[in-house]
């Protein structure tokens, strides 16, 4: 039985090159290296072999797809951000809210000070309530 990404969650770090890689599209180590470091002003620097290490790691993690056709291997995320966001949540609620959606949306609601925020959450919320009437 093969490990999924699913099954196999992101450490920070590689959350951060899976980040560049969606925004920008499959990449060289290179190009992940150089837009890492250019997106940080302030922040820590990583040098190029850290990043070549993290993607191997994350291909055998099943986290990227990586294309050797080339000299230079372009590396792709496996999933979408939406997919493994979800994943994230899915394991987060599990862990930390004893499998209650509600609790976590309360605890994210209850921490958020921003109006606008708050008003966008109505109008998801509002937008979904719609939805189900639509389905029933």
């Amino acid at each position: 039985m093969t490990m999924s990404s699913a099954t196999k969650k992101p450490t920070e770090a590689e959350l951060s090159l899976l980040t560049i890689l969606w925004e920008t599209g499959p990449a060289t180590v290179r190009q992940v290296h150089q837009t890492y470091n250019e997106n940080l002003p302030g922040e820590q620097h990583i040098g190029y072999t850290t990043v070549l290490k993290i993607l191997q790691i994350m291909h055998e993690k099943k986290l990227v797809q990586r294309d050797e056709r080339q000299r230079a291997h372009i590396y792709a995320p496996s999933e979408s951000a939406v997919q493994t966001q979800s994943s994230l949540i899915r394991d987060l609620v599990q862990k930390a809210f004893n499998g209650s959606l509600s609790q976590l949306v309360m605890r994210a609601i209850g921490n958020s000070t921003n109006a606008q925020e708050i008003s966008d959450i109505r109008s998801m919320l509002d937008e979904l309530e719609q939805q189900q009437e639509t389905v029933q």
